[in-house]
């Protein structure tokens, strides 16, 4: 008759640099769980004596225990033990409880596993829980192949492993969770900017479509090419739209920051557009959150864009200042000028309906909107464009340098 050994532990302290020694590393970050697990089980294998291992972790259900690494399992093991019932053997012990346990004789584990293995080849095997503050995380298990003894020291190291497994498995639960809300934000976010830049358009195109038709029916050729005219134009604010989005949502802010992304982008915008593009900034500390810079980037991004497509100028500067309430960001031209209002929406008249020309204007508006800011658009004394980004300060304003 197989026994079961279990023991009780005790809260202990994580022992940081006694785990860096066993892993041959400082302490892993989330992304390199999975180096870390195969890294793991190879050093405490050798250390143990143990024939394989195996680390297994509890399903969001709660109901089973999944294995997500192992070293020196036969492959039609591993195939059986890819998931087991969370109650099972002395495994099931220690995913219920923070404890070391083991059975002396494997054959028991056989009646679930591989009748071949357990018994025959492995003797005995060790379970010990994945604990993070009063939750149970999941288990490793050692596989040994002859009778094995394990003492006091060794049941302190496999504890104190047993702690760090159970800190990174959290740490990585914590960092999936952070991934998918930000692709739902993402997608949300996609979701608005593809509104504001397609529906109003897309409105006006379907309201030209029945008179076109009529149009047609009437044999009324100078209507019938005026509404296709719309049409047509409707169809290319959509087309060119829909990429300015799409180049939104492929660019990614520089790791370094806000400036340094526009650094880099004055550094190359002459090669591009023969615009010669200067960056003056006169603040020490923007003081923005990663979300604020990022949007501070495409309203930008989108100014400068508009800049190369449209302007004909041959100098552009992005002013970065400070004043007692606001930070600005000036985005200036010697260009042609607008010959049109600021920002335009779709105007409903007695006569007809307008459609927008200025959409990637209205998209820079929206994402001021959400840095609770202001964007004005207008004429550079004269000559050229400014565009005009200001931003409300939070906590105590910083003086600028000059």
């Amino acid at each position: 008759m197989d026994q079961t050994t279990v023991i009780p532990l005790k809260p202990a302290p994580l022992d940081a640099g006694l785990m860096a020694t066993i892993l041959g590393t400082d302490l892993p970050k989330t992304d390199d769980l999975e180096v870390l697990l195969a890294r793991f089980l190879t050093s405490i294998i050798a250390l143990a004596g143990a024939q394989a291992g195996a680390v297994r972790v509890l399903t969001d259900d709660g109901q089973h225990m999944r294995l997500i690494a192992q070293q020196g399992l036969p492959d039609q093991v591993f195939v059986t033990e890819r998931l087991v019932k969370r109650d099972c053997g002395v495994c099931g012990l220690a995913a219920s409880d923070d404890i070391l346990a083991w059975v002396d004789d494997a054959a028991s584990c056989a009646k679930i596993g591989n009748p071949m293995y357990f018994g025959s080849q492995c003797k005995n095997v060790l379970a010990i829980s994945l604990p993070y503050a009063d939750q149970i995380l999941g288990i490793y298990n050692l596989f040994f192949e002859s009778n094995t003894k394990i003492d006091a020291s060794m049941q302190t190291l496999l504890r104190s492993v047993g702690q760090l497994l159970g800190l990174a498995l959290h740490n990585a639960r914590i960092e999936r969770e952070r991934l998918r809300v930000t692709v739902l934000k993402e997608r949300q976010e996609m979701v608005n900017e593809m509104h504001d830049a397609l529906a109003q358009t897309l409105a006006y195109a379907r309201m030209r479509l029945p008179l076109l038709n009529d149009a047609i029916v009437a044999r009324d050729e100078p209507k019938a090419l005026k509404y296709f005219s719309d049409l047509k134009m409707a169809v290319t604010e959509v087309h060119d739209n829909l990429r300015e989005v799409m180049t939104y949502f492929r660019t990614r802010m520089d790791p370094l920051g806000l400036l340094h992304a526009l650094n880099k982008i004055a550094d190359s915008f002459f090669s591009r557009n023969a615009i010669a593009l200067e960056i003056r900034n006169s603040v020490n500390n923007l003081n923005l959150t990663d979300e604020q810079e990022v949007q501070v980037f495409y309203i930008v991004q989108e100014a400068l864009a508009n800049i190369a497509k449209h302007s004909m100028a041959r100098h552009a500067v992005v002013v970065i200042s400070q004043t007692q309430h606001h930070l600005e960001f000036l985005i200036k031209d010697d260009g042609l000028g607008m010959d049109e209002p600021s920002v335009s929406t779709i105007v409903t008249s007695a006569k007809r309906l307008v459609p927008s020309t200025h959409f990637g204007l209205d998209i820079m508006q929206s994402r001021a909107h959400r840095l609770g800011g202001s964007l004005e658009v207008g004429s550079n004394d004269g000559i050229g464009t400014c565009v005009r980004l200001r931003i409300p300060l939070s906590g105590t304003p910083k003086e600028a340098s000059a």
